[in-house]
C-alpha cells in the first residue's frame, strides 16, 4: 500500500515508467528462471554423482516429454494466445521447476535425514520454485490453473520415478551389467537429446 501511495502522488508518465522497469524485470527474471533451473539440476548431478543421479537425469527429461505431450493432447489456449505459440496446459516450466526441487529435497532427506536445517532448506527450494512459476502467470504467459497443474505433475512425476528407482531399478542396476548399461547409455542419450533442444529451442530463437 504504501507503494502505491507514493506511485500515485508521481507524475502519470513516472509512474508509468517505473511499472515499466518492474515490467521489464519481471520480464528478464522469467527468461533466467529455465537457466536456473537447468543450471540447479546441473548442480545437483554434481553433487550426487551416482546412478541415482544418471537416473533423475533421464526422468527430468521425460518429465519435459510428457509436459508436451500433455500440451497437445489438452490444446488449452494460453492467457494471451499471441505471447508464445504452443499451448499452455500444463506450464513446463512449473513441471521442470518442481521436478528438480522435489528430487533436490528428496536427495536432502535420504542423505541427512528430517532435522531442522532440510526442512527449512527443502521450505526455501519450495518457496523459490514457487515464485519462479507464480512469474509465468504475473507475466500473463499461463494461467494459474495451468501453474498448479504443471508443479503438481512435475512433484509427482519425481516421487514416482524415484520410488521406482529405489523399489524396483536399483536392485536390477546392482544385479546385471546390461541393466546398468542401459541406464548409463540411456542417460547420456537422453541428455544430449536435451541440449540439442536447449541449443535449437533456447539459444538460437533467442539470436
Amino acid at each position: 500500500m504504501r507503494v502505491l501511495k507514493l506511485l500515485s502522488r508521481k507524475p502519470l508518465w513516472k509512474t508509468q515508467r517505473i511499472w515499466g522497469l518492474v515490467g521489464l524485470k519481471l520480464l528478464s527474471m522469467v527468461w533466467l528462471s529455465k537457466w536456473f533451473v537447468s543450471a540447479l539440476f546441473a548442480a545437483i548431478i554434481l553433487w550426487r554423482h551416482d546412478a541415482e543421479a544418471l537416473w533423475a537425469a533421464m526422468g527430468a527429461v521425460l518429465n519435459a516429454v510428457l509436459s508436451i505431450t500433455l500440451k497437445k493432447v489438452l490444446n488449452q489456449e494460453r492467457p494471451i494466445s499471441t505471447s508464445r505459440s504452443d499451448p499452455g496446459m500444463p506450464s513446463s516450466h512449473a513441471q521442470s521447476i518442481f521436478y528438480t526441487i522435489t528430487f533436490l529435497n528428496l536427495s536432502m532427506l535420504e542423505w541427512y535425514g528430517v532435522n531442522a536445517l532440510t526442512a527449512t532448506l527443502s521450505g526455501f527450494f519450495l518457496i523459490v520454485g514457487s515464485y519462479f512459476s507464480w512469474l509465468r502467470v504475473s507475466q500473463r504467459l499461463h494461467t494459474l490453473s495451468q501453474v498448479i497443474v504443471g508443479a503438481v505433475l512435475g512433484s509427482f512425476f519425481s516421487i514416482f520415478w524415484s520410488w521406482l528407482w529405489n523399489s524396483f531399478i536399483l536392485k536390477f542396476f546392482i544385479s546385471f551389467l546390461w541393466v546398468r548399461i542401459v541406464v548409463i547409455l540411456g542417460a547420456i542419450g537422453y541428455c544430449s537429446a536435451f541440449l540439442i533442444h536447449v541449443y535449437r529451442t533456447w539459444i538460437l530463437e533467442e539470436l
